[in-house]
This record gives C-alpha cells, sequence and structure tokens, in this order.
C-alpha cells in the first residue's frame, strides 16, 4: 500500500450540505429554514431548556439532595510579598491590614498565603495561615499567631 492509494472507508466521509446554491440542489433561497419566524433568523433559536414561555421542566420538578455552597467558608487573602510594605518589628494585625487596606472586606477570617518571598522579620497575627507562610515567617525570625 501507497500514500497516494489510501482511501477513506465507504460510507464514513458524506458529502457537506451546500445550502442557498441555486436550482437543482433543493436547499435554494431559504436555505432549509422556512419562510419566516425565530429559527429563520441568523442568531435566532432559544437557549436551552426554553419551553416558549411554558415553565421549563428544569423549574417544574422537585429539588433534591444537599449542597454546602452556601455554607462554604470564604477568607481575605494576603501574600507574604504584601507584608514587605511593613518595617521590621512591625506587629501586623488584622487592624493595622484593614488601614494599610491590604485587606477590604472581613469576610471569615484572614488568611496568609506564602505566594512571594518576604524579607521582613514580622509578628503577624492572623485567622489563618497556611503552613508554608507560617515557615516562611518563623524563618525570617518572625512571628505566625493565629487568633
Amino acid at each position: 500500500m501507497k500514500l497516494h492509494e489510501l482511501k477513506p472507508n465507504p460510507g464514513s466521509v458524506k458529502t457537506r450540505k451546500r445550502v442557498g446554491r441555486g436550482p437543482g440542489s433543493g436547499k435554494g433561497k431559504t436555505s432549509g429554514r422556512g419562510e419566516n419566524g425565530q429559527n429563520s433568523r441568523s442568531g435566532g433559536g432559544v437557549r436551552p431548556g426554553f419551553e416558549g414561555g411554558q415553565n421549563p421542566l428544569f423549574r417544574r420538578i422537585p429539588k433534591r439532595g444537599f449542597s454546602n455552597a452556601r455554607f462554604k467558608k470564604t477568607f481575605s487573602v494576603v501574600n507574604l510579598s504584601d507584608l514587605n510594605q511593613f518595617k521590621d518589628g512591625t506587629k501586623v494585625t488584622p487592624e493595622v491590614l484593614f488601614e494599610t487596606k491590604l485587606v477590604r472586606k472581613n469576610r471569615d477570617g484572614i488568611k496568609i498565603l506564602a505566594h512571594g518571598k518576604l524579607e521582613r522579620k514580622l509578628d503577624v497575627t492572623a485567622n489563618y495561615f497556611s503552613a508554608a507562610a507560617k515557615k516562611a515567617i518563623e524563618e525570617n525570625g518572625g512571628k505566625a499567631e493565629v487568633i
């Protein structure tokens, strides 16, 4: 067998439907879309699940099961690289983080993450620390204190 002898299996390749191509094709003028209406227009059609204004199936059937999403904890995140703006020996507390606008919303607490490099000796007080962040703070001679 040679490369120029290769052919697809019979029936595996269908010819493309060429719509709007004059007499003989049977798909001229409106290209098989019918005369008028939403589906005849470009960009026409309805979103998935839409039932013409009737209450859709998804909304009619009872919802079952439990989702924990309502009870998920979200933290205000501060990275180690953000803490470099403080001087050596500073006590970094949640109040200080609010004043410097590193944290704008008080969610379920403040979490210190180890993104970036810490170059200062700081005493950091927060609700949560990642293990790597705690280690980095202590390696620089600072303290990581959990509230």
